[in-house]
């Protein structure tokens, strides 16, 4: 992930434990299953808790990983699709919690997709609108007459989305306002009748 710099990685929590103690991380990627602490029992000894991904084979644990405030909890084998939607949710809420104590970060301009096995950079002005297809989107570009098709819903897509640039006009459109050059008013008649 191009916004992610890896610090370290360990085989064990007890080493982890040493490093968290002793120096600010913002995102651990962790597993549960590890030898001595385990990776649940290794955020509980945290005070200064980082954002943690749990990734584990395991989905029974998912509830308790919840209740530690865990940003997400990947069940392994993890899709590249899933592995970039938590790592999208970490940094929204890394930006979220640096602009509640900074005041004056500046929103984010851009998103990465995932297309074809590669990360894609969409910034936010050229998108023109984007078309829901079942499980994929398709994004226009002004600088583009190809879209860009990525598989995501329009749920997410409207949450990544800054929202006083685009409204959603349409169960399958998402339009940008500033490339919206005219709108129309559509009159609907409703008649309500009664039987004597």
């Amino acid at each position: 992930m191009p916004y992610l710099q890896l610090v370290s990685s360990f085989d064990n929590a007890t080493d982890a434990l040493t490093l968290l103690q002793q120096q600010a991380v913002d995102l651990v990627f962790l597993d549960i299953q590890m030898p001595g602490l385990t990776g649940l029992q290794l955020i509980k000894s945290l005070v200064q808790k980082p954002l943690f991904i749990l990734i584990t084979a395991y989905e029974r644990y998912a509830l308790e990983g919840f209740d530690l405030n865990v940003t997400d909890y990947l069940v392994k084998p993890v899709s590249l699709d899933r592995f970039i939607k938590a790592c999208n949710k970490a940094l929204e809420i890394y930006e979220l919690r640096t602009k509640k104590d900074t005041g004056n970060r500046e929103a984010p301009t851009y998103f990465f997709a995932n297309v074809e096995y590669s990360l894609v950079k969409i910034v936010f002005s050229d998108i023109r609108y984007i078309e829901g297809l079942k499980d994929y989107i398709k994004v226009h570009l002004a600088s583009s007459s190809k879209p860009v098709v990525t598989r995501m819903s329009m749920k997410s897509m409207e949450e990544v989305l800054p929202a006083v640039q685009f409204v959603r006009v349409h169960k399958s459109f998402i339009v940008s306002v500033a490339h919206i050059t005219a709108a129309r008013k559509i009159m609907y008649l409703l008649a309500l009748w009664r039987f004597p």
